[in-house]
C-alpha cells in the first residue's frame, strides 16, 4: 500500500540544466510520455526530475551525474536527488537522518536511461530502466573514408549546435594536448568560427605542463605549428605541488585510480585558467573521444579482451549494462561513470564544459563502424583505427591534413614520465580508504 505524502527533494540546481532548443518543463513532460525518442531528441545537458504521485523519472546525459537516494521518513519514503553524494549526505544530515546514509547506499541514474521509481514504502521495488539510446550497431561499410566522414561531420554539426546557443562575445577555451580528440575540438571549432563569420581570436587552446616539462607541451607546440594555429596556443605551467590526488578523489567524488590521477591535473589546469582569466566560462574538452572508438590499452584490464571490447554495445561509454552483474549501482559504468572526472572538476572551478564526443548523434556513428570486420581480432588494428577515422573524416570534410601522434592520457603527457610515480605514489586501496573515511564523517 503507498504511503499517502511521496516526497522528492530535488538538489540540482536551478538553471543547471544546458538546454539548446526546449525549456526544462517540456523536457520533464518528455520523461512523464515515455517516449524514447522524444527524451533522445532532448539537446544539450541535463539531469531531469519529474514526479507523478508515487512516481519518480529521472534522466540525464552521459556527460554530468544524476544521483539519488531513499530516506525513510516517519510520514513514508523520502527520494533525496542530487548531483553529488556529499550533498544527499549533507541533506539527510539536516533531516536528523544521517544515520540512515553510507555512500554506497547512493545510485546513479544510468546514461541513455529514464529510471522510474516508484515511492511505496517497505520494502521498495527495484528502479525499472526504459533504454532511450539504442543506437544500430555495425551498419557502416568498411571504408575508413565512408566512417571517417560520417564520424567528423557528426561532430562538426554537435559543435554548431552547441555554438549557436552561446553567448557570440564569450572566449571559447580548448583543453588541449595536441592529441586527436582534443586537436579535432580545435580545428573544428576554428572553422565553424570563421564559417559563421565570427572570430577566431575568441578560441584559446589550454594546455597544461607540470614544472614547464610534459610530451603534451611538444606535441601541442607542434601541433599548432603544422596546422598555422600557434597564436592560439597558451601553456599554463604549474607546480608538481599544485597536483593533490587525495582533493581529487574528495571532488570527483571516486577512487579509480586512473580518473583520480586525470581529475587531479586537469584540476592544476582549470585552477591555472581560472588563475589568468577569473571571467572565463566556456571550456571544450575531448572527453569521449577514446570510448568511441575503443582506443584504450586492453592489455591493462585483465577482464576485458578484444572480443569483448567490439561486440558489446557502448561497453566504454556505459560499462557492461543495467542488467550486468558486473554494472556499479552506485556509480553506473565506463564514461557514465568517468565523465565526473570533467564535470565535477569543471564546476569546482566555475566553468560550464561541453564535449562532443560525449553527444548521442556522435556515438551513434561511433557505434555504427563495423569493429568486429576492420580489426579481425587485431588489438594493433584496433589503436590505429582512431587516428585513420579521424584524420581521413578531417580532410574530406574541412579538407585538412590533421598531425595525428600516438595516444597518451592526460595526467601522462602533462608532466616528466620519469616524476609520474613521484607525482601518483598512492594505490586504489589508499583512494578508497579516503573516499571511505570523508564520507563517513558526514554520519
Amino acid at each position: 500500500m503507498a504511503y499517502a505524502h511521496p516526497r522528492v527533494i530535488n538538489l540540482i540546481p536551478n538553471g543547471s540544466q544546458q538546454l539548446w532548443t526546449i525549456d526544462e518543463g517540456e523536457a520533464r513532460r518528455r520523461l512523464i510520455a515515455a517516449d524514447p525518442d522524444a527524451v533522445l531528441a532532448i539537446d544539450g545537458s541535463f539531469a531531469l526530475v519529474e514526479q507523478r504521485e508515487e512516481r519518480v523519472l529521472l534522466a540525464r546525459s552521459l556527460d554530468r551525474p544524476l544521483r539519488y537516494f531513499l530516506a525513510k521518513a516517519t510520514e513514508g519514503p523520502v527520494l533525496i536527488v542530487a548531483e553529488r553524494i556529499d550533498e544527499i549526505a549533507a541533506e539527510l544530515g539536516r533531516h536528523g537522518w544521517q544515520d540512515q546514509f553510507h555512500p554506497s547506499y547512493t545510485r546513479m541514474v544510468p546514461a541513455h536511461h529514464v529510471t522510474t521509481l516508484r515511492l511505496v514504502g517497505c520494502p521498495d521495488p527495484n528502479p525499472q530502466h526504459l533504454r532511450f539510446f539504442d543506437p544500430p550497431r555495425g551498419t557502416l561499410p568498411a571504408d575508413l573514408d565512408v566512417i571517417g566522414r560520417a564520424y567528423i561531420e557528426a561532430l562538426y554539426a554537435e559543435l554548431r549546435a552547441w555554438l549557436a546557443v552561446q553567448d557570440p562575445s564569450a572566449p571559447i577555451g580548448v583543453s588541449f594536448s595536441g592529441g586527436i580528440d582534443s586537436g579535432a575540438v580545435l580545428l573544428v571549432l576554428h572553422a565553424l568560427l570563421l564559417n559563421e563569420g565570427q572570430s577566431g581570436a575568441r578560441l584559446k587552446a589550454f594546455t597544461l605542463s607540470i614544472d614547464g616539462k610534459g610530451d603534451d607541451l611538444r606535441q601541442a607546440r607542434e601541433f599548432l605549428a603544422r596546422t598555422s594555429l600557434e597564436m592560439y596556443g597558451e601553456a599554463v605551467d604549474v607546480a608538481a605541488s599544485a597536483l593533490d590526488p587525495l582533493s581529487a578523489v574528495a571532488i570527483i567524488e571516486d577512487y579509480k585510480p586512473l580518473d583520480v590521477e586525470c581529475a587531479a591535473v586537469n584540476l592544476a589546469l582549470l585552477a591555472g585558467i581560472r588563475e589568468r582569466y577569473p571571467e572565463w566560462r566556456l571550456l571544450v574538452d575531448g572527453d569521449g573521444g577514446d570510448e568511441n572508438l575503443k582506443d584504450y590499452p586492453i592489455e591493462e584490464n585483465s577482464e576485458l579482451t578484444i572480443r569483448s571490447v567490439v561486440n558489446n554495445r557502448m561497453l566504454y561509454q556505459e560499462g557492461w549494462g543495467v542488467d550486468s552483474i558486473k554494472h556499479s549501482l552506485t556509480y553506473s559504468g565506463g564514461f557514465s561513470r568517468g565523465c565526473v572526472r570533467s564535470f565535477a572538476c569543471a564546476r569546482a572551478h566555475d566553468f560550464v564544459g561541453f564535449s562532443p564526443y560525449a553527444r548521442p548523434s556522435v556515438i551513434a556513428v561511433a557505434e555504427a563502424i563495423p569493429f568486429a570486420e576492420l580489426t579481425q581480432g587485431s588489438h594493433e588494428r584496433l589503436y590505429a583505427l582512431k587516428g585513420e577515422v579521424v584524420a581521413r573524416g578531417m580532410r574530406a570534410v574541412l579538407g585538412l591534413e590533421m598531425p595525428i601522434f600516438p595516444k597518451r592520457r592526460f595526467q601522462h603527457g602533462a608532466a616528466d614520465a620519469e616524476r609520474l610515480p613521484a607525482l601518483f605514489p598512492m594505490s586504489e586501496a589508499r583512494y578508497r580508504r579516503h573516499f571511505e573515511a570523508m564520507h563517513l564523517a558526514m554520519v
